[in-house]
């Protein structure tokens, strides 16, 4: 666990301790299942009504789930698709998958059969584990999945090719014996976004969860405190919702509030907080905006008792930061990482100060450097590719058979993460984007990040995407795609007030050229700006304008 004051003598008094053998389902279930009272899980479901797991009954459940599992031919590093978003039976699943030795394989209910099947597919997982909204999807694609075996529906929705999960857990046997894996065993499959070309699946070990851990006790400013209760709206087949959240606060055996509806509502989200009395929220930008925009003075109305608050994925604006610390009492804790090496940059507003466009310091643990092309550690204030130092235990051990890919990844001992940025004399990291959004222009590199983060504290401004654009002269120029604030009418006074507010704050070759007002951002499922869609809606508008 962190410790310390300051954060330099928190980063002084951090070592890695990581056991020979170590398995994450008894981790975060079972040695804490000797407290038959010990609370894991508060679960509301889609009606409003609660339920609550302790860890001793999780442990029971998983081992019946693991001896379901095994007695129908499921074993060590066979892969296990779960195919649930945040309810009991998607922890219990997980925590099986992992005390059997097998590979648990994320996969989230908004995808369609065609993602889905690609997944299951690259894989070749053997089971799934559904319900009764999404196994359709399961039986759409089964004639082409001939790998998989067993097909569980956690509530309902049964026939004679899915098995009930409930009651097939209930003949099985509550004695299990966990598998003895080693920290750099396989345990889970968390798959990229895909959102340039196919998806690669990101293959963690064990070792994933201690490796997190630094991260998450940092961020949640020395994780856990008294009476301390985590909750996220990010779906648990997302890394953000399962190992930043859910996993790292169970291994310190306090509780979660598992509630995902249908339709976020805010208001709805702040009665929730203030009536199970969540201290600890993870969540994105995106969400916290529309809490921010749909309730006014939230604690004139709710008894809100936070402490933590971290978010991180997308910009998060002045305002946004600003709204939280006075309408919420809490500094965002922003937090930096990847699929491929999670929560390694960031914010403990307990114990150093937040610089405003800064996306924080190296976590206590992890060694992260800006780096040029051949792999040299960059002097202050140089762009460069921001990359982790292996070996790392947060770090992946490979892309899913594709050894290539992997291989690509890194340059010498550097993990490389595509994203560009800066580093300043005291550590801080200046995020500038993405490795393809870096705009070339007039023989400048502009990061599209930092011109989003200034165009935010525009007051019109609601959601920013830059991207650059090719021009003649300039080979690139940045373009910003504006939807504005709720009332605001776009006009050609805007658009100069908007380029003005850049060129005074920026760099003058930095403002946006061109700007173009939307009705919508595309966003990913988690929030991100979809810079390769606004490229399509470019690429549209330059050729009806020829």
């Amino acid at each position: 666990m962190l410790s310390g004051s300051t954060y330099d003598e928190v980063c002084n008094n951090f070592r890695w301790e990581i056991p020979e053998y170590y398995n994450i389902g008894v981790d975060v279930c079972d040695k804490w299942a000797g407290d038959k009272r010990r609370l894991a899980l508060i679960y509301i479901d889609p009606q409003g009504e609660e339920q609550k797991y302790t860890f001793r009954s999780l442990k029971d459940f998983s081992n019946q789930l693991a001896n379901t599992l095994r007695s129908h031919g499921i074993e060590r590093t066979d892969r296990v698709g779960i195919l649930l978003s945040q309810r009991p039976e998607t922890l219990i699943s997980h925590i099986a998958v992992y005390k059997l030795g097998a590979v648990a394989v994320q996969l989230l209910t908004l995808f369609g059969p065609e993602a889905t099947e690609y997944r299951l597919s690259d894989s070749q997982a053997k089971a799934v584990i559904t319900d009764k909204d999404n196994v359709s999807k399961i039986h759409e694609i089964m004639d082409r999945l001939p790998h998989i075996k067993l097909v569980m529906v956690v509530d309902g929705g049964r026939d004679e090719e899915v098995m009930d999960f409930w009651e097939s857990i209930a003949k099985a046997d509550r004695n299990f014996t966990p598998v003895k894996t080693r920290p750099e065993d396989p345990a889970l499959i968390i798959y990229t976004s895909g959102t340039t070309g196919q998806p690669k699946g990101t293959l963690h070990g064990h070792r994933l969860l201690p490796g997190i851990l630094p991260g998450f006790e940092f961020y949640h400013n020395l994780f856990p405190q008294k009476d301390d209760l985590m909750w996220t709206p990010l779906d648990w087949a997302y890394i953000g919702g399962s190992y930043d959240a859910l996993f790292p606060t169970l291994h310190h055996g306090y509780p979660v509030l598992a509630y995902r509806p249908r339709k976020f509502d805010p208001e709805e989200a702040f009665y929730i907080m203030a009536r199970h009395g969540v201290r600890n929220l993870m969540a994105v930008p995106t969400v916290l905006r529309m809490m921010m925009h749909a309730v006014k003075n939230p604690r004139e109305r709710f008894d809100i008792r936070l402490r933590s608050i971290t978010a991180g994925g997308e910009t998060m604006g002045e305002e946004l930061c600003d709204w939280t610390r006075e309408q919420l009492g809490v500094d965002i804790n922003e937090q930096y990482g990847q699929t491929e090496c999670d929560l390694v940059v960031g914010y403990c507003s307990k114990i150093m100060e937040i610089v405003p466009g800064a996306i924080g310091r190296a976590v206590p643990g992890h060694i992260v450097e800006i780096i040029d092309e051949g792999g040299h550690i960059a002097g202050p204030g140089e762009l460069g590719e921001i990359a982790v130092k292996s070996p790392d235990p947060v770090m992946f051990l490979g892309y899913w058979q594709n050894p290539r890919a992997t291989r690509e990844k890194f340059i010498g001992d550097w993990m490389r993460t595509g994203d560009f940025g800066r580093k300043d004399k005291d550590g801080n990291f200046w995020f500038s984007g993405r490795q393809d959004d870096i705009i070339e222009s007039g023989g400048f590199r502009i990061g599209p990040g930092e011109v989003e983060d200034c165009l935010m504290k525009h007051p019109a401004v609601a959601l920013v995407g830059v991207i650059g654009v090719a021009d003649p002269v300039r080979g690139e120029i940045v373009k910003a795609f504006i939807l504005p604030q709720a009332g605001v009418t776009p006009d050609k006074d805007l658009e100069q007030s908007i380029q003005g507010h850049v060129k005074k704050r920026l760099e003058a070759h930095a403002y946006p050229r061109e700007v173009a007002f939307v009705d919508e951002m595309p966003r990913t499922k988690t929030g991100k700006i979809l810079r390769n869609e606004l490229r399509k809606i470019h690429a549209q508008e330059v050729k009806i304008s020829k």
